[in-house]
């Protein structure tokens, strides 16, 4: 399946904004085949699209503001005008078939509810993250939109990942696991405890279990629900965690030849271990649940991030992912009336 609309790329978003932006939009054209349209200032995306000769290539819409990256989700509601803003709204008309932004999550988020709204019987929209598992990636949500949530919401979020496991991954029967301090079902707090007997009895889903912050790169489920705040704290900490192991081999690497010899022995093994780990490989988290694909960067993207993260969009787009969940959200509100 395929969609002819364009990606809406927020160029003003991101620490490197706009021409890491502009250079994986150009990217994204050139080598993927994508079309793309730039939101932002004119004048200042025209040059940095002339410095790669590719002023004719990618079209350019009109933004008179832009969110600062230190900028939370009140600033959705004083920047009507912002890139972010306008790159939904053309989502919203039906000019483009998803948003990408390398912005302000929060605002992001708050933007994204604002212009495109929350699906039918969504409560909140959520952040999906595609951790490096084998032999498939498991899905961590919420990653970040939603630091208070109430239990319904996780099973909503269980939901909400199992829709992207299926469309994307080809898990027919996707595993879900809550994450909290222990295995047993009366380990973790208030939240935690009553979630678990929402998602035990909940129809459509194959709850697995808890599970605990080690078992998030055991790939042992295809998706992980868990609140905003906690799912936050977890993921940079193991993003952190893995730039720390990959500093201390390189250090390690480098103290003798023999060591070195090594290295260049594995290097293909090392080299595809690192594109695996690296967060950036797989273009960004998707923010499920509205009537509308967004995905959104990290914040200090580079060209091919953005690249990725395009691409990741038009392919969510393409398969339907505001369908998919629309229809898995509708038949978990007739099955819970039904109690």
């Amino acid at each position: 399946m395929s969609d002819s609309r364009p990606v809406a790329l927020d160029a003003m978003g991101g620490d490197h904004a706009p021409h890491e932006i502009v250079a994986g939009a150009v990217h994204a054209v050139r080598e993927r085949g994508l079309p793309v349209v730039l939101v932002g200032s004119p004048r200042v995306l025209f040059e940095a699209l002339a410095d790669h000769g590719a002023t004719q290539e990618v079209p350019i819409v009109r933004a008179e503001e832009a969110l600062a990256m230190n900028e939370g989700a009140l600033a959705s509601l004083r920047r009507p005008r912002s890139s972010i803003a306008v790159a939904c709204h053309l989502v919203r008309r039906g000019d483009a078939c998803a948003v990408v932004s390398a912005g302000s999550t929060a605002g992001v988020v708050a933007t994204g509810r604002l212009r495109l709204k929350a699906q039918q019987h969504v409560l909140r929209p959520a952040i999906a993250v595609r951790l490096p598992t084998l032999p498939r990636p498991t899905l961590l949500v919420d990653a970040g939109a939603n630091a208070d949530a109430k239990p319904e919401m996780l099973v909503q979020f269980a939901h909400l990942g199992a829709a992207y496991a299926e469309l994307a991954h080809g898990a027919t029967e996707p595993k879900i696991g809550l994450l909290t301090i222990g295995s047993e079902p009366e380990k973790g707090n208030k939240l935690t405890k009553r979630a678990n007997e929402l998602l035990q009895s909940s129809p459509g889903l194959h709850f697995a279990g808890n599970i605990e912050g080690h078992d998030l790169l055991t790939g042992k489920v295809d998706v992980i629900t868990t609140d905003g705040f906690t799912g936050n704290v977890a993921l940079k900490t193991m993003e952190g965690a893995v730039r720390y192991a990959f500093a201390e081999l390189r250090t390690a690497v480098e103290e003798s030849r023999l060591a070195k010899l090594g290295a260049a022995l594995q290097r293909n093994r090392l080299r595809e271990l690192r594109n695996r780990l690296d967060a950036e490989a797989y273009g960004g988290a998707v923010l499920l649940g509205l009537n509308g694909t967004v995905v959104i960067a990290h914040g200090s993207s580079r060209a091919p991030a953005i690249s990725a993260a395009c691409q990741l969009a038009a392919d969510m787009s393409a398969n339907g992912i505001v369908t998919r969940i629309g229809d898995r959200i509708a038949t978990s509100h007739r099955s819970h009336r039904l109690w």
